[in-house]
């Protein structure tokens, strides 16, 4: 089943020794046969967000919400089950510095 673990609170540009750590969580990852994709994202001041409503389009600068955690990026995992995604987790040396939270992705055919 894939997982998507969602890192918050713990941006790229935010890691004074850089990212040795991840690096080496990937290649586990990637040796375990479980990794599928992970990408940092910028900085939550460089969103845009976009609303529709009753037909209007609202475009606004900065996130979603207002919250003190902020999106930073992502794992995509092929996990045999929530305890593995879990323990996994606990390894992400990112949850050391911020949190990780752990969603299952819905299996859907959009063909």
């Amino acid at each position: 089943m894939r997982y998507m673990l969602l890192i918050y609170d713990c941006h790229r540009e935010q890691m004074p020794d850089g990212y040795d750590q991840v690096d080496a969580y990937v290649k586990d990852l990637k040796d375990r046969g479980v990794f599928l994709a992970a990408d940092p994202l910028h900085l939550p001041d460089t969103a845009t967000t976009v609303r529709v409503r009753d037909d209007d389009t609202l475009i606004t600068d900065g996130p979603f919400a207002e919250t003190h955690e902020q999106l930073g990026g992502y794992f995509m995992l092929d996990c045999k089950d929530l305890d593995e995604a879990i323990e996994l987790a606990t390894l992400c040396p990112l949850a050391k510095l911020g949190s990780v939270e752990i969603r299952p992705v819905l299996e859907v055919d959009i063909r």
